[in-house]
């Protein structure tokens, strides 16, 4: 399990207001598009129960431009 894994939901949206991002909109299904109006970054980010894969964090991340330490010291 990398450091990245064991992330709800909640806890990422929490972490990624703080980084500046707002929800900007539904998308297909139960995912979500998150907005920085500073950086003019999107994300997607799946609002499943449950722990997110370690794999998903890290995209939305990439997607987002954040570093993962940044995510994790925040």
């Amino acid at each position: 399990m990398g450091r990245l894994a064991g992330f709800r939901y909640r806890q990422i949206v929490r972490k990624l207001r703080s980084l500046g991002f707002e929800f900007d909109r539904h998308a297909a299904g139960s995912h979500e598009i998150w907005y920085n109006s500073e950086t003019h970054r999107y994300t997607t980010i799946p609002n499943h129960p449950g722990d997110l894969p370690e794999g998903t964090v890290r995209a939305i991340l990439r997607q987002a431009g954040i570093d993962p330490k940044d995510f994790l010291n925040t």
